[in-house]
């Protein structure tokens, strides 16, 4: 643990973590600008803002993977250089990064000693390091097998060995970075209880995370990013989730979109027995059977990583089916059907891909250019023979003003947008089709609360318009906004599907953790 508590002149530190007017630059790009902020001991204290609002940067120069330009760091009342991580940990603070940093074929005793195994002879090393996970097994609540293989422990157990990590190198200031992102709200929920003893054993904590009903659950105070910049400090009891939202954006913004009850028409995309086994023979999609009707949203939940990727690409022709039948519109497709992206967009499909940057976009391409990728022999391009591109950018011009796509300038590299207005070029060019079935693969990854709503709002009005739409989110809350009804993968599974008025956080966490319901149909 860090030593020195005191302000200098022997009294208490008012912040176990202080930050003073610090700044950070990459190239002409401001990341951060005049920080000023104070995490007081023993609280549980937030940090919020977009995507690109300079979050993790600011936790990078705080955990010294990021030297600061400016300003100061003060750890108890102490100006402190971090220059590396391991200055960090020597000043107390430990970080647990979104992506786990763990060796899967270790033990959990193994990655906690590594790094730290005291000395050659590892035997001692190794004792004591099982008496300090047990010591803080019990002290924090991190009930955790020393000699389990992680490979063998789930997401939320994991993240209790990142955990004891951090505090076994002796951190009284703990960073957790979109803690939640691949955890079931069961262990949500576990995880929050974890950082309420870590609270009232005096640590304190920094969340990081843009999810606004965790900083109204869980944080004593929250401070609220904005390009770079602090714009607010709210204590959490005093504050909405409204007001965040706001503070966030610069403007008011609706946090949940109104919708009506969905009327829907007959079945226009189905599967039956659906299967997919890789490359490398393994099984990653068995037995999926769904359908969706026209005017309805048919969500997939499930913690990342359990075949929602793998089943977006199978069904939108970038993968082969190897087992089961799709029928689009009429067509069916079986493992014999020769099948790629293009064949299936000729059937009346349209996808907005899981990773726009990947998939949806070329980023050395103009929004013009984007804008027509697939349909670049249709009308919208020129004459079917060649391109012109008075139309290519008159139909981009166009379709940037109805879907507010900022800024308005056909002729800029796609790269130069932000997320929010990339995932808008994309969503511009696939809705604007009037598609029949739309597949949609995490609409709001990486977008600001503001294209949020836009973007949810232009799902229902397709929906209404009678759209059959599969959409995919690891957001539950946003599966459970807007679906009709929801299927529920697990390790490549169908659990079960549940209509809107039936589902709740705690039925569907645990249909996320594998756990089939009595009387949902699969």
């Amino acid at each position: 643990m860090a030593k020195d508590t005191t302000d200098g002149s022997g009294g208490a530190a008012p912040y176990a973590l202080e930050l003073k007017g610090v700044s950070k630059s990459f190239g002409l790009i401001r990341a951060n600008r005049d920080i000023s902020l104070g995490v007081r001991r023993g609280s549980i204290h937030g940090i919020i803002g977009e995507n690109g609002a300079g979050k993790s940067t600011l936790m990078n120069i705080v955990y010294g993977m990021h030297s600061r330009d400016e300003g100061e760091i003060l750890v108890n009342g102490a100006p402190v250089d971090m220059r590396s991580s391991a200055d960090a940990i020597g000043h107390g603070i430990g970080m647990v990064h979104q992506h786990f940093m763990l060796v899967p074929t270790f033990t959990v005793l193994e990655n906690v000693m590594l790094g730290s195994e005291g000395g050659a002879l590892l035997n001692e090393g190794r004792q004591a390091a099982r008496d300090r996970i047990v010591e803080l097994s019990e002290r924090y609540n991190l009930r955790i097998d020393p000699d389990a293989t992680v490979a063998d422990l789930n997401v939320g157990q994991r993240q209790r060995v990142e955990i004891i990590k951090a505090l076994k190198g002796g951190a009284n200031i703990l960073i957790l970075d979109e803690p939640t992102g691949v955890l079931t709200p069961q262990e949500a929920e576990q995880l929050f209880e974890i950082l309420k003893v870590l609270r009232d054993r005096g640590v304190s904590v920094l969340l990081i995370t843009h999810k606004l009903a965790e900083i109204m659950e869980i944080t004593d105070a929250v401070d609220i990013m904005r390009q770079g910049q602090i714009v607010g400090h709210r204590k959490t009891a005093e504050t909405s989730p409204a007001e965040l939202a706001e503070l966030m954006v610069g403007r008011k913004v609706l946090l949940e979109v109104e919708r009506t009850e969905a009327a829907p028409g007959d079945v226009q995309f189905s599967a039956s027995g659906l299967g997919y086994t890789s490359s490398q023979g393994v099984i990653e999609l068995e037995d999926i059977t769904f359908e969706v009707r026209a005017g309805e949203i048919l969500g997939v939940a499930g913690v990342s990583g359990n075949g929602q990727t793998q089943l977006m690409e199978v069904l939108a022709g970038m993968r082969h089916l190897t087992a089961g039948t799709i029928n689009v519109l009429g067509t069916e497709v079986t493992p014999a059907t020769e099948t790629n992206p293009r064949i299936i967009r000729d059937l009346g499909v349209r996808h907005i891909p899981e990773d726009r940057h990947e998939h949806g976009l070329i980023l050395g391409f103009e929004a013009r250019e984007n804008m027509i990728l697939g349909i670049q022999d249709s009308d919208l391009a020129g004459n079917g023979f060649l391109i012109d591109p008075a139309a290519v950018e008159a139909n981009c011009r166009e379709k940037m003003r109805d879907y507010d796509v900022r800024p308005d300038a056909p002729r800029h590299f796609a790269k130069n947008f932000s997320g929010g207005n990339q995932q808008k070029i994309v969503i511009a060019r696939e809705f604007s089709a009037n598609p029949r079935v739309l597949l949609v693969g995490q609409p709001t990854r990486g977008v600001d609360v503001g294209a949020i709503e836009f973007i949810h709002k232009q799902l229902l009005a397709l929906r209404d318009a009678g759209c059959a739409i599969l959409l995919v989110s690891v957001e539950l809350d946003e599966i459970m906004s807007l679906s009709d009804r929801i299927m529920v993968l697990c390790d490549g599974h169908n659990i079960g599907i549940v209509n809107r008025a039936e589902a709740d956080r705690q039925t569907l966490g645990l249909m996320m953790a594998g756990e089939r319901r009595e009387g949902q149909a699969a």
